[in-house]
């Protein structure tokens, strides 16, 4: 009996974990079922906020807005009392040649160097001028030997003519005696002027020499730019023309850049409201928004029959390495400064129409500063504004009617 509730108790143990065992069965299947509803709300809620986020980009993101310049209303054409186009020129611009005829050994430039004065450019072939040169030092060496014979024989002769006289004066010589010596003394004088002279003649043939031997040499008249470089190494350069067209007649052009200026044509029926010294905003073709200070050097007082124009001479009051000749500009002759003042402080500031807008009847500009627009009230007179605003302050174009103060912008690229 004892065996049997032993039996049974050992059946309801088993019972017991086959029941706990199927308990853990039914939680891993309910976990293998939980993805089946986590995931779709996890991707909800995933795109809930990223919609969130992106809204609040949209709403809070920089406004493209285009801007304009508010200027003077004296600045910019208002000021200039006339206008004309001309060309950089250079008033110091030289083809650089040879004084002699000869073949170029070396070229020591390129086009676009900038050289100093005196600086070696090219040399020539000069085996037969340094032999020259040579001869003529070696005729002067033997004159000045020559000379110095003569000079020796001279101080010989003065002193024999000397001890002549003593003897003479004792009664020992006669008379004919001292004459033969005063005689050689002036023979001997002659000689050493003679030799003085031939000495210099070849002094003279030896600087000639030295002359035509440095025209083998050619050197840069002044400061400045080379421009072109016109012959090579192994070309027969001359300073005159041959036929043919074998020859070259220069090996490069200088142009002196401190030298440029401005030559403009003027029409005949403006020319009396240019004077000399009169100041002027001169503008490059290739940069125009780069405005250089000039004035008035002169009036050139002839016409161009053709064009009815007049050329005036306009100085550069700053220089550029940009500036190269025979560049188009076009210059804007100013009026005084003293009217120039008086007039922009009469006009205000001029913007475009379209910056200036009415709200709560109120004429307002948004002005932009730094990343953002401060709203600002102004008082027009006319199409000027004369409160409210300062030349050089940058408004917004056409602003919407979303733009407010202290809202985010960025300036929009100009078309």
């Amino acid at each position: 009996m004892g065996d049997s509730k032993a039996g049974e108790q050992i059946k309801n143990v088993d019972a017991d974990l086959l029941s706990q065992l199927r308990i853990q069965d039914d939680a891993r299947d309910l976990g293998a079922r939980h993805p089946n509803w986590l995931i779709p709300l996890t991707a909800v809620v995933l795109l809930l906020l990223l919609g969130g986020g992106a809204s609040w980009w949209y709403l809070h993101r920089p406004l493209a807005v285009q801007v304009s310049v508010a200027q003077a209303a004296g600045e910019g054409g208002g000021d200039a009392v006339v206008q004309a186009t001309g060309y950089l020129t250079a008033q110091r611009e030289a083809t650089v040649s040879t004084q002699i005829t000869g073949t170029l050994t070396e070229v020591l430039f390129d086009a676009g160097d900038h050289v100093r004065k005196g600086q070696v450019l090219a040399r020539l072939d000069d085996g037969a001028l340094r032999a020259g040169l040579d001869a003529a030092r070696a005729n002067e060496r033997s004159a000045q030997a020559q000379v110095e014979q003569a000079r020796a024989e001279l101080l010989q002769s003065q002193a024999d003519a000397k001890r002549a006289a003593e003897l003479a004066a004792q009664g020992m010589v006669s008379r004919q005696s001292t004459e033969q010596a005063d005689s050689a003394v002036a023979v001997n004088a002659a000689t050493l002027l003679s030799r003085q002279r031939a000495a210099d003649a070849a002094h003279a043939q030896q600087i000639q020499a030295q002359v035509n031997f440095d025209y083998a040499t050619v050197r840069a008249p002044f400061a400045g730019v080379i421009i072109t470089k016109a012959a090579q190494v192994g070309e027969i350069v001359s300073p005159l023309s041959a036929g043919g067209g074998f020859t070259r007649t220069g090996v490069g052009t200088l142009v002196d850049m401190d030298s440029i200026e401005v030559e403009v044509d003027v029409n005949e029926a403006s020319i009396g409201q240019i004077k000399p010294g009169m100041r002027c905003e001169a503008v490059l073709d290739a940069y125009p928004d780069w405005k250089v200070p000039s004035h008035v050097i002169t009036i050139i007082p002839t016409a161009d029959r053709g064009k009815a124009t007049v050329k005036v001479r306009v100085a550069l009051e700053q220089r550029d390495e940009r500036m190269v000749p025979d560049m188009g500009v076009r210059v804007s002759f100013l009026r005084p400064a003293d009217k120039s003042r008086k007039l922009a402080a009469q006009s205000g500031v001029t913007v475009a129409p379209e910056a200036v807008v009415t709200r709560n009847g109120d004429r307002i500009v948004f002005v932009l500063v730094q990343d953002h627009v401060v709203l600002r009230k102004v008082r027009m007179d006319g199409s000027r504004v004369v409160e409210g605003l300062q030349a050089g302050e940058q408004v917004v174009m056409s602003p919407p009617d979303t733009l407010a103060d202290g809202i985010t912008v960025v300036p929009a690229p100009s078309h």
